[in-house]
C-alpha cells in the first residue's frame, strides 16, 4: 500500500520542514533592509546552497550509515535552532556579514540533511512500480510548504517584523521534528556491511547525467528563490507571494495527474517537456510588469517543476540497491544545490550589472541548455551504455 500511515506522517513532517525553508525565500528582504545589494543577495543566498553541496558526501554517507530517520532528526534539530540564532545579529549588514554567512552555512547543512534523508526514506517504502507517483505525491507536501512559507513570511514580516519571523520559522521546523519521531527506521546498514563511496556513485554515466540536469534546474530555481521578491517589490507589486502560490499550486495539481503518467510512459519521455515549461516561466519573468505576468510565470514554472523533480529523482534511483540510495539521492539533491549556488552568485552579479530582466532571461536559458544536455546524453543513449561495476569500499 502506497498511502499508509508512515507515508502520510513523513509527508506531514516534510510539510512543516519545507514551510520553514520556503519562508526564507523572502530573506532577501532582510538583506535589503540591512543595506545589502543584489550581489549581497546572491552571495548570502548562494552560500546556503554551497554548504549543502560541500557537505553532501558526508550527508549521503550518514543517511546510508545511521539510517534515514535518524539523519532526518539531526536535520530537523538544526533547522529548528538556526532561525533563532539569526536573532543575535544586530546592526547593518556590513557589521554582521561574517556571522550571517556562518549561520547560512549551518542552516544549509540542516536543510540538505532533511531533504536527502526524507526522499531516501520515501524511496525505501514506496512500491518500485509506483516510484514516480510516490516521490511526486510525497513532494506535494513540500510544494505546499513552498507556498505556505512565503505567504506566512510576507504576512509576519509586514505586520510584526523579522524577529517574529525567525520565531515562526523555528516553530514550523519544530513541528516537522516532533511529527516524524514515532516513525520506524526504513533501513539501517549492519555494522559489517560494506558500502560504495559517494564519488564512485556520482561518476557513473547515469548519475552524471542526472547531476547535469539537476544543476541546470537548480540554476533556474535560484532565480525564483533569491530574486523574485526584490524584483516584484521594485515593480510595486503588492502581493509578492502570488508567484509562489501559483507556482506551488500548479506543481501540486501536476503531481496528482502526472505521477502515474510518468510511471506508465517513463520519466525519460516527460523530462524534456518539463524542462521547456520551467524555462518558459522564467522567460516570462524577464517581461514582468504587473501581477498578470507573475501569475503566468508561476503557473508555467510550477507545472514544469511538478513534473521535473520527481522524474529526475526517479531516473536517478530506479533499480538501484537500497544500501546506496542515500548516496544516489545525495548526488541528485547535491546537483540541485550546486546549480543553485552557481546561479545565486552569477545571477546576483548579472542583476547588479544589467538588471533583473537579464537575470531571469539568463535563468531561462539554463533550462534550454538542459534540453540540449538531455538530447545529447539521454536520447542519444550516452547514459544507457554498459557501466563499470561500482567498486566496493569498506568504510568502517
Amino acid at each position: 500500500m502506497l498511502y499508509n500511515s508512515t507515508f502520510i506522517t513523513m509527508a506531514l513532517a516534510n510539510l512543516f520542514a519545507v514551510s520553514s525553508f520556503g519562508a526564507f525565500f523572502l530573506f532577501p528582504l532582510y538583506i535589503i533592509n540591512h543595506g545589502g545589494s543584489k550581489s549581497d543577495i546572491g552571495i548570502i543566498m548562494g552560500i546556503f546552497a554551497l554548504s549543502a553541496v560541500l557537505c553532501r558526501p558526508w550527508i549521503s554517507n550518514m543517511v546510508d550509515r545511521i539510517g534515514r530517520k535518524r539523519s532526518y532528526t539531526v536535520g530537523c534539530v538544526i533547522i529548528t535552532i538556526l532561525p533563532l540564532l539569526y536573532l543575535m545579529l544586530r546592526g547593518s549588514l556590513s557589521e554582521v556579514y561574517l556571522p550571517l554567512l556562518f549561520l547560512r552555512v549551518i542552516h544549509g547543512v540542516g536543510v540538505a540533511i532533511c531533504f536527502t534523508a526524507a526522499f531516501t526514506y520515501i524511496a525505501d517504502i514506496v512500491p518500485p512500480d509506483r516510484l514516480n507517483e510516490g516521490i511526486g505525491m510525497f513532494g506535494v507536501t513540500g510544494l505546499i510548504g513552498l507556498a505556505i512559507g512565503p505567504v506566512v513570511a510576507e504576512i509576519i514580516i509586514g505586520r510584526f517584523g523579522f524577529d517574529i519571523f525567525f520565531f515562526v520559522t523555528a516553530g514550523m521546523a519544530a513541528m516537522g521534528l516532533v511529527l516524524h519521531l514515532p516513525l520506524r527506521e526504513s533501513y539501517r546498514r549492519s555494522a559489517h556491511e560494506s558500502s560504495v563511496s559517494f564519488f564512485s556513485v556520482m561518476f557513473r554515466q547515469r548519475s552524471l547525467t542526472v547531476v547535469l540536469l539537476a544543476a541546470l534546474f537548480g540554476f533556474g530555481l535560484s532565480a525564483a528563490i533569491g530574486f523574485i521578491s526584490p524584483f516584484a517589490r521594485e515593480q510595486a507589486i503588492a502581493f509578492i507571494s502570488l508567484y509562489f502560490i501559483c507556482y506551488s499550486g500548479t506543481a501540486v495539481l501536476t503531481r496528482f495527474f502526472g505521477g502515474r503518467l510518468a510511471d506508465r510512459v517513463g520519466e525519460n519521455r516527460i523530462i524534456p517537456y518539463a524542462l521547456a515549461m520551467t524555462g518558459a516561466g522564467l522567460f516570462v519573468l524577464a517581461f514582468l510588469e504587473g501581477s498578470a505576468a507573475l501569475i503566468i510565470a508561476g503557473l508555467m514554472s510550477g507545472c514544469g517543476h511538478g513534473l521535473l523533480f520527481p522524474c529526475l529523482n526517479a531516473m536517478a534511483i530506479r533499480d538501484e540497491p537500497i544500501d546506496i540510495r542515500g548516496k544516489i539521492t545525495g548526488v541528485f539533491t547535491g546537483g540541485l544545490d550546486a546549480g543553485a549556488f552557481v546561479g545565486s552568485l552569477m545571477l546576483g552579479y548579472i542583476g547588479e550589472w544589467v538588471g533583473f530582466r537579464a537575470l531571469f532571461f539568463t535563468a531561462g536559458l539554463a533550462l534550454l541548455l538542459g534540453l540540449a544536455v538531455y538530447r545529447f546524453r539521454v536520447m542519444n543513449g550516452r547514459w544507457l551504455v554498459s557501466e563499470e561495476p561500482v567498486p566496493v569500499v569498506d568504510e568502517e
